[in-house]
């Protein structure tokens, strides 16, 4: 069974930055894609950003020009680089795995991040 667990999330201003870490339990390569997706209270699940196996990545506009995804293989390990935070951003974040061979996605538990003054 994979397990994707994330890390890095916190309670920081508005303006400052975070970088949040997904680490699998195997090898990320298998993935045809992985990525970042946020939840605030009372809101739906909604995607931040993905990054594909051939490294080709993909931003909600939202987040566009303060948010970069990054994966290294070797580590096994997808980061999202947040900056410019804004409280709007406030939310769960979770990681997210998907696989064409195994025709199923990958869901970690979730890591906080909270912006506020």
């Amino acid at each position: 069974q994979v397990q994707l667990v994330e890390s890095g999330g916190g309670l920081v201003q508005p303006g400052g930055s975070l970088r949040l870490s997904c680490a699998a339990s195997r090898s990320i390569f298998g993935f045809n894609v992985m990525g970042w997706y946020r939840q605030a209270p009372g809101k739906q699940r909604e995607p931040v950003a993905t990054i594909t196996r051939a490294d080709t990545t993909d931003y909600a506009d939202f987040v566009k020009g303060r948010f970069t995804i990054s994966r290294d293989n070797a580590e096994n390990t997808v980061y999202l680089q947040m900056d410019s935070l804004k409280s709007e951003d406030t939310a769960v974040y979770y990681c997210y795995a998907f696989s064409l061979i195994a025709r199923r996605d990958y869901w970690g538990q979730g890591t906080q991040v909270t912006v506020s003054s």
